[in-house]
């Protein structure tokens, strides 16, 4: 969060720089700045899979999305990958739920990710965990 606060206070100085906004423009561009680092921030604390009797309930930065346990027909660890403009590039092991309905959905819990970088332990846990309590529903 702070890399993103400080990519945010160089967009400002920027932005107030190149546009010569005055006294008010700078109150209203560090404003909106500030609202959005803050709003991204609480959407990273928030980044998770949240499990209850219920179901699984996947948050991430973008948006949220609960599955009822029925709808899940098994969790696996899979390799993940992004593609931008052509490119593809691996980045590794994620859990990924598989739905009966045939959807893939994809979760926060990548063993390369800054949770479990260096305690795969911890990533192996929170994957069989997952798996233990979709089999107990």
């Amino acid at each position: 969060m702070a890399w993103e606060l400080g990519a945010l206070a160089l967009l400002y100085w920027t932005t107030v720089r190149a546009y010569g906004l005055g006294a008010t423009g700078g109150a209203a561009t560090a404003a909106v700045l500030g609202l959005l680092w803050l709003a991204g921030s609480w959407r990273i604390l928030r980044q998770g899979v949240y499990v209850s009797g219920y179901g699984v309930r996947i948050v991430g930065l973008a948006g949220s999305r609960t599955l009822r346990w029925a709808e899940v027909h098994h969790i696996t660890v899979e390799p993940a990958e992004h593609r931008f403009a052509g490119l593809t590039v691996p980045v590794g092991a994620t859990v990924v739920i598989r739905c009966r309905d045939g959807r893939r959905v994809n979760t926060p819990l990548w063993a390369h990710g800054v949770d479990f970088r260096y305690r795969p332990g911890a990533f192996r846990q929170a994957y069989q965990g997952l798996r233990a309590r979709h089999a107990g529903a």
